[in-house]
């Protein structure tokens, strides 16, 4: 693994920390902490935007970028988040061929569905859920797996055969030896919703 890539591992394992960290304390102090977690998600941005101003090569800022839009997201900044993921997508058009290809389009994708679902738009959503799904796969989402956040937001909202169709989009790049896609679509075609434990994490 290239140093580039060392760096993209590190940064995702330490939003990955965040994440549990926002969370962990959400669930104690849900309302005192909340500008907390929006806080800290935001000092994750900065520094990555801090990077991202550097004067750094194209493949670089396509890794921070795929970070920098769901961090965007998490700190409440929807028109970044907008932006980055837009951005992604036209980043990933030259660099089909790199590791990361598959985790930018799954991310961007995602991002944009949630910023339609923070608007009400369910049908909007469901289609970027879908394109999140069409992507090629990538060391992490063949390994770790795809991310579910977006899935159970629709899920809240009865959205079942949409993330049905994710589920089996998914099952095309999610090695099977480390998959949990059919025992969720079990759960949810009973109309309940999984437990999708870390993969609310992965890439978000």
């Amino acid at each position: 693994m290239n140093k580039i890539a060392e760096m993209f591992c590190r940064t995702a394992l330490k939003l990955c920390v965040v994440s549990l960290l926002a969370s962990a304390t959400s669930a104690q102090q849900p309302v005192a902490d909340e500008n907390d977690k929006y806080k800290i998600s935001a000092q994750f941005l900065a520094g990555i935007e801090e990077q991202l101003w550097e004067d750094i090569d194209s493949e670089k800022r396509f890794y921070l970028t795929t970070k920098a839009a769901p961090a965007a997201f998490k700190a409440g900044d929807m028109k970044k988040a907008k932006s980055y993921s837009y951005d992604l997508l036209k980043q990933a058009e030259t660099w089909k061929t790199n590791w990361n290809y598959g985790n930018a389009i799954h991310v961007a994708n995602l991002v944009l569905g949630r910023i339609a679902m923070a608007n009400g738009a369910v049908d909007e959503a469901k289609r970027f859920l879908l394109e999140a799904g069409k992507t090629s796969g990538s060391p992490q989402l063949n390994s770790f797996g795809p991310n579910m956040l977006l899935a159970r937001e629709l899920l809240e909202k009865g959205e079942r055969e949409t993330v049905i169709r994710y589920f089996e989009l998914c099952a095309k790049f999610w090695d099977r030896k480390f998959s949990k896609l059919d025992g969720w679509k079990v759960v949810v075609k009973k109309g309940d919703i999984p437990e999708f434990g870390p993969n609310l994490l992965y890439q978000l």
